[in-house]
């Protein structure tokens, strides 16, 4: 019998109180949910490649849902994608999702899309309150653990949309605050993005330098910002040696054949991130589509055998 990662074991022991007895066949499924930079998937990778370089023995399945241009409020502004189609719902798709994937766990990070990057509005805020709200019931309904991160930040310096940073700051303390009001499990990285951001634009005003971002359109992260973004969830599942790496590359040459290994499971994930959102039947235009889900698991099967070759 395999052995399960621990950080996943303490996870889903101490947050969910469900004891699992893995088997050469049974994965326990965390399926991420969000929009274009869940859809990037540099933060998703980054996790599997951790996971999988310091604990040599796993049983889970990391699969990637996330989608373009998608809201969970349901709002699309006027003219959206040049007037050809408006944001994705996800109310559309979600229990096509959940029927396919029948996850164990499911992380969910929405709110940068949600704003219509737009100053804040209580109509709109009360939107995504209510779209993060009925994603919550739907997941526990199905017996999934749910766990909120809070959006990403924006940045007004690159993006130029003035006042879409507070809108979002305003989204992230309303999600952090439901941990006390509700006891909802929550992930925050849009603080320590903040927080990283602001300290090394002080450092660039000291020295009259000008450009550093974590995103260069103001919206999507770079790598730095994915790895912060991939810290904050790691750190959530208990895998406190994280914080001392600065990045992705550094944490995975703990062990020999490391940068591979990493470079297998990006392979994997945007391989299985298309399989998964054509199986399961997105409407949005523009996408490409993915392979068959059979044929994308027996390529994603070859793939993990090459990791598991390298890890012996």
């Amino acid at each position: 019998m395999k052995k399960i990662a621990l950080s996943v074991v303490v996870f889903l022991i101490c947050k969910t109180g469900m004891a699992f007895e893995p088997n050469d066949t049974a994965k326990i499924k965390i399926l991420f949910l969000g929009n274009s930079i869940t859809y990037a998937g540099n933060y998703v990778t980054d996790i599997e490649a951790y996971l999988v370089t310091h604990h040599l023995d796993q049983q889970y399945e990391i699969i990637n849902a996330g989608l373009p241009s998608e809201t969970v409020s349901g709002l699309s502004e006027e003219g959206h994608a040049g007037g050809q189609f408006p944001r994705p719902d996800l109310h559309e798709r979600l229990d096509r999702v959940l029927a396919l994937v029948h996850p164990d766990i499911v992380y969910a990070c929405y709110g940068m899309n949600d704003g219509i990057y737009l100053p804040l509005d209580v109509d709109r805020f009360q939107k995504f309150k209510d779209g993060i709200n009925w994603l919550h019931d739907k997941i526990i309904a199905k017996g999934a653990k749910m766990i909120h991160v809070t959006p990403p930040i924006y940045d007004e310096l690159k993006g130029k949309k003035i006042g879409y940073a507070h809108t979002l700051d305003t989204y992230a303390n309303w999600i952090i605050s439901r941990k006390v009001s509700s006891g909802w499990e929550v992930v925050d990285l849009h603080g320590p993005m903040k927080e990283y951001l602001n300290a090394h634009r002080n450092i660039d005003t000291q020295f009259h330098i000008l450009g550093f971002a974590l995103a260069e359109d103001g919206v999507h992260p770079n790598e730095a910002g994915h790895w912060i973004m991939a810290k904050s969830i790691l750190l959530y599942m208990k895998e406190k040696e994280v914080e001392s790496f600065p990045d992705i590359r550094t944490a995975v040459s703990v062990i020999p054949n490391g940068e591979k290994i990493l470079q297998l499971i990006s392979e994997k994930q945007h391989l299985m991130k298309d399989a998964w959102l054509t199986a399961t039947q997105h409407t949005r235009p523009g996408m490409k589509n993915g392979l068959p889900l059979s044929e994308a698991k027996a390529k994603s099967k070859v793939l993990d055998e090459q990791i598991n070759q390298l890890i012996r």
